[in-house]
């Protein structure tokens, strides 16, 4: 029997992809495998709260797989991490992992090189898409996100914390991806139609680190 894992970010694409992948029904998805910084004890690169990480994944009705990774973290560690989570992924079973890539084929290839051998085979249900069109669904799909990071040389500060909407993809300058694709942001979900219940999330104050700016998003 084939089982599967959605690499879960806490952003929109994984969230969309878990939801595309249960519509097609092909096999279920057991868990979500999620990497957390434990020097903040945050999701990794979104900075988004375990709090709010475990809200979303009992909405979801996924049990969690946490790769805890410290801050700074070389690729050998990152790599060393994932590679024995992955080793007992496959002794539970399972056979693949969902991701939410869009078109960096840099990223699907290293995904791939990193799963050659395992057992296990990398999926991306939305590759490929466009990804005006794939944002503009999303919304549609009734996915409330907010951004959780934003990269400094890309955006302003003050879009850290914004809802994901319409009104958001109007004011973004020329040149970002619609869906943030080449890391102009990374997102928090709190509700859609791959969770069960709303999560509801006050945005706090926005911190600068490293170049980027961070919005302190909390359960309200």
């Amino acid at each position: 029997m084939t089982k599967a894992l959605i690499a879960w970010s806490s952003g929109k694409d994984s969230a969309y992809a878990l939801h595309v992948a249960r519509q097609t029904g092909d096999m279920p998805i057991v868990g979500a495998l999620t990497t957390v910084t434990e020097t903040f004890d945050r999701v990794s690169m979104h900075g988004v709260r375990r709090d709010i990480l475990m809200a979303q994944l009992e909405a979801a009705g996924l049990p969690a797989i946490i790769v805890s990774i410290p801050y700074p973290c070389t690729n050998e560690i990152y790599e060393a991490r994932m590679a024995e989570t992955l080793i007992e992924a496959r002794r539970q079973g399972i056979t693949h992992i969902v991701f939410g890539d869009l078109f960096l084929e840099d990223v699907r290839a290293y995904r791939e090189e990193k799963l050659a051998g395992t057992g296990i085979t990398p999926l991306f249900p939305l590759w490929g898409l466009p990804t005006e069109q794939l944002a503009r669904d999303m919304i549609a799909a009734g996915v409330e996100t907010y951004l959780a990071t934003v990269d400094l040389k890309k955006l302003p500060a003050s879009f850290a914390g914004r809802r994901f909407d319409a009104a958001l993809l109007a004011d973004f300058p020329p040149g970002i991806d619609p869906c943030g694709e080449r890391g102009e942001f990374h997102t928090c979900v709190a509700a859609g139609p791959m969770l069960s219940m709303r999560i509801a999330i006050t945005v706090g104050e926005t911190v600068e680190r490293d170049g980027f700016a961070y919005a302190d998003l909390m359960l309200a």
